[in-house]
């Protein structure tokens, strides 16, 4: 299978799916134990939700699911926040603690390496090619990294998420005007809740491709699937009400990032 999707356009903003595919390999579906099965942790319909917001941008989606190998993880498998709860590079749970693999099936250090090279690497590498591609055209590239999850996840975090959750690693992966527009139309997003840099500070990701410095600027939005989603559970639906209602407001964020970027001296 491809195992990733590209869309190449002109804007200088690239937007970046690594965790909607749901694209599991028939025998490592076949080591998921019924829980794993479900995919629960899908960022769902993520690529649909942003699909069309903005003139001539350039997406670069993963196609493999995350419990193949999370495209978003330090490929060393450091930890992103240490101390604190959170799924690893090839996760042995889902987000709520609960085992996703057949007893004695989970994966190994082979099955971690085979991944790394068949999965991870090709991902980043057609991400990183295109923010290369981009910068050529504009001396200057912003990715946005897209994410979704449950707004209520005890095991990962205590209380209620906000709606949209800005990471920029405390302000190291993109020019402060980038941040700041961002932030700023969250928080002017009636009826929906924002935080900068909260539980979620951006991934593997946002980090290791946020270099202000060389032009190159990063920032991940993490939307509490409540704003978009029928429901949190099984078929994990999409609203298209709540869905409409929100697009309005990620339409607003892209364009103004997108017009922060094009004044962005290289």
């Amino acid at each position: 299978m491809a195992v990733f999707e590209v869309k190449r356009g002109t804007s200088p903003v690239i937007l970046g799916f690594p965790h909607t595919g749901t694209d599991v390999p028939v025998d490592i579906r076949e080591r998921l134990n019924d829980n794993g099965r479900i995919l629960a942790d899908t960022d769902w319909h993520i690529h649909k939700l942003y699909d069309g917001l903005l003139d001539n941008v350039t997406t670069v989606r993963a196609t493999f699911h995350r419990y193949v190998i999370d495209a978003n993880r330090d490929p060393e498998g450091v930890s992103l926040y240490p101390g604190q709860n959170t799924t690893g590079l090839v996760p042995e749970t889902d987000f709520d603690g609960t085992p996703i693999w057949k007893d004695g099936q989970g994966p190994n250090q082979d099955d971690i390496v085979y991944r790394l090279a068949n999965f991870h690497a090709p991902y980043h590498a057609a991400l990183a090619a295109e923010i290369e591609r981009v910068k050529a055209i504009h001396g200057v590239a912003v990715l946005y990294d897209c994410h979704s999850i449950r707004s209520l996840i005890p095991f990962l975090f205590e209380g209620k998420l906000p709606d949209f959750n800005i990471g920029t690693d405390s302000g190291k992966t993109c020019d402060a005007a980038i941040e700041a527009a961002t932030i700023e139309s969250a928080r002017k997003a009636e009826g929906y809740t924002s935080i900068l840099n909260g539980r979620f500070k951006g991934g593997w990701t946002t980090r290791h491709y946020g270099r202000p410095d060389t032009g190159v600027h990063a920032i991940q939005m993490e939307l509490a699937q409540s704003t978009h989603l029928a429901s949190k559970a099984p078929p994990f639906a999409y609203d298209a009400a709540k869905a409409s209602r929100l697009r309005d407001h990620l339409k607003t964020i892209l364009e103004r990032i997108e017009a922060v970027a094009l004044g962005l001296k290289p």
